[in-house]
């Protein structure tokens, strides 16, 4: 349904070939050699932090050692879009219980369309888009009416939180749908937050674990490298060789966000959520920093 640059196209390709082939998901890889220094990671993470002023919460986890290095890690954040990757992986979880089908079409008319919809906003009032098609504009558009839909689908943010505290994720909630849940009135606003350390333990789960099916985990994996928001993020600040997938998030109030995993070749994944809260600073500076937090993540 969406056009995917031959970029994108090509590492979808390498991401699912070996696994389809082999039956094995793409993550069983070697393990990292050694070990790295904690206190030089979290000690350039929160030197990173004072030069570019406001909050960073990090936090790095290297999927063969077990470690996790990080800055803020127990601190809250706004998700912004960044909930979508829970949002779709519960879809999918749903799938696998046979609670949903990818084909199920899901039709909307105008009054559904919210701002920045750029996937869904030429197919409102038509016979819909199916169940797939929305979790793709969701994963790599960051479309907002096709969140709200699969939402809506399966009775909204309490039961995403559900969700999450079905994988032993006691720290994230959902609360409120797009584009509302972008909004942030502090420190003691909780809604739709997580912590760095949370948000990194629920992707493990989710990629690496059993929440779900080895199908559902590649689909998901699939659609986190064929995103298209998150180039001048940590996706920016990896080597070129690594295969990355990610997901974004931004609010108009100085936050903006970056999840995903990298893959180094021949080595075992790292697990990046990275938030930033830098209401001073241009977008430009924030996404510069996200890449910079790809580089040291890359050090390990």
């Amino acid at each position: 349904m969406f056009k995917l640059s031959r970029r994108q196209a090509l590492a979808g390709s390498l991401l699912l070939a070996p696994t389809l082939a082999a039956g094995t998901t793409l993550v069983t890889m070697p393990a990292r050699a050694g070990t790295a220094d904690a206190a030089d990671i979290e000690g350039r993470l929160a030197a990173l932090e004072s030069k570019q002023g406001g909050r960073l919460g990090i936090a790095i986890h290297d999927v063969a050692s077990g470690q996790t290095f990080g800055n803020r890690l127990n601190e809250r954040f706004l998700m912004a879009s960044t909930f979508k990757l829970m949002l779709t992986a519960f879809v999918l979880a749903r799938v696998d219980r046979e609670e949903e089908q990818l084909d199920r079409r899901i039709p909307f008319t105008k009054r559904d369309l919210v701002s920045w919809s750029p996937g869904t906003e030429k197919h409102a009032g038509g016979p819909g888009l199916t169940v797939a098609e929305l979790c793709e504009a969701t994963m790599t558009l960051s479309d907002n009416t096709a969140a709200n839909l699969l939402l809506k689908s399966f009775g909204g943010p309490a039961a995403l939180t559900g969700f999450a505290r079905s994988l032993g994720d006691e720290t994230t909630r959902h609360d409120r749908t797009e584009p509302a849940l972008n909004a942030h009135d502090g420190p003691d606003d909780e809604r739709d937050t997580t912590t760095p350390a949370a948000m990194a333990e629920t992707l493990r789960k989710l990629l690496f674990g059993d929440a779900l099916s080895r199908r559902s985990r590649d689909r998901l994996t699939a659609w986190m490298v064929t995103n298209r928001t998150g180039d001048a993020r940590l996706r920016a600040g990896f080597p070129a060789d690594w295969l990355v997938g990610d997901k974004t998030g931004t609010s108009g109030k100085g936050h903006a966000n970056d999840i995903g995993v990298a893959w180094p070749s021949g080595r075992g994944a790292l697990i990046v959520t990275a938030y930033c809260e830098m209401p001073k600073a241009e977008a430009k500076a924030r996404d510069a920093t996200m890449a910079e937090i790809a580089r040291i993540a890359a050090s390990i």
